[in-house]
């Protein structure tokens, strides 16, 4: 059965996400305050702002399925809480839900603060570092009362084409490391991210909550070691973890449960992935 899908905010990850439910045969709207002139994408670009009460009009009815995944427009928590809690309720008031099925709501990790080395699944309390994780965490419990299945997936950093910022942080010798002891990381793969967003929305019988990682925790170095080898890099030089960014081991064993396979398991393979397919496309004699 097809159905009538909106995703609010779709950026990068939106179009990854728009492009697997087209393919099944849905029909895609996409919200953005500055939608493309011309597109032959198949999705539908609809012109709205999330952070204004009377920024959506006009959408269309009988939407069944929505994503929430805007990306803010600055780090600043002003702008986090207009898009992701004034946003959400915007968008709430100015749907109908007379046909909705179910709202998934892309989150972050960061909810979680620091766990030290203990593995952390979504039974773990959240204990957020920053404002975002703070903001993120409200939006979360908002969605929870609504009337509405409701599903929220805590995404890891994500890595692939177009997020190559650590790889060129290394070739020019600007990245560090602590390595006294171990500060994880947790990464997923931008393709993978948008398949197990596309996954959960149509899971029967889906759990409220999931985190979504690779299941390969990484001490930061030993993940920054190994792309720089491959880049033929200088290792990383001694530095502090990042600020604000707890060290926590993230469990995908829910993910996996709901019948979710990440094709990148490792950041270490799709990271050399990655720089294959960029020495492929390379210049050619």
């Amino acid at each position: 059965m097809t159905e009538r899908v909106l995703l609010a905010g779709c950026g990068d990850l939106g179009l990854r996400v728009a492009r697997r439910l087209l393919a099944r045969g849905d029909t895609v709207w996409a919200l953005r305050r500055a939608p493309p002139d011309e597109s032959d994408d198949g999705v539908r670009w609809l012109a709205g702002d999330l952070g204004r009460a009377d920024g959506l009009a006009g959408l269309p009815e009988g939407i069944t399925r929505v994503v929430y995944l805007p990306a803010p427009g600055a780090r600043d928590e002003a702008v986090y809480r207009a898009v992701f809690v004034d946003g959400l309720r915007h968008l709430w008031q100015a749907l109908d839900t007379a046909s909705l099925r179910r709202v998934l709501l892309v989150s972050s990790s960061a909810v979680y603060g620091a766990h030290d080395e203990g593995a952390v699944d979504e039974a773990a309390a959240p204990a957020p570092l920053a404002f975002n994780g703070r903001v993120l965490l409200e939006a979360e419990r908002w969605l929870a009362a609504r009337p509405v299945s409701s599903v929220v997936l805590r995404l890891a950093g994500l890595y692939g084409p177009g997020r190559m910022g650590l790889v060129e942080r290394l070739r020019a010798g600007r990245a560090s490391v602590p390595r006294d002891r171990p500060h994880w990381a947790n990464r997923l793969h931008v393709d993978d991210a948008a398949a197990a967003i596309a996954h959960l929305l149509y899971l029967p019988d889906a759990q409220p909550l999931y985190i979504g990682s690779d299941g390969t925790p990484l001490p930061l170095d030993v993940l920054y070691d190994d792309l720089a080898r491959r880049l033929g890099a200088p290792l990383p030089a001694v530095g502090p973890a990042p600020a604000a960014v707890g060290s926590k081991r993230l469990d995908n064993t829910r993910l996996r449960q709901s019948g979710f396979t990440p094709r990148w398991p490792d950041a270490r393979e799709g990271y050399a992935a990655l720089l294959a397919s960029q020495e492929d496309a390379g210049p050619r004699a």
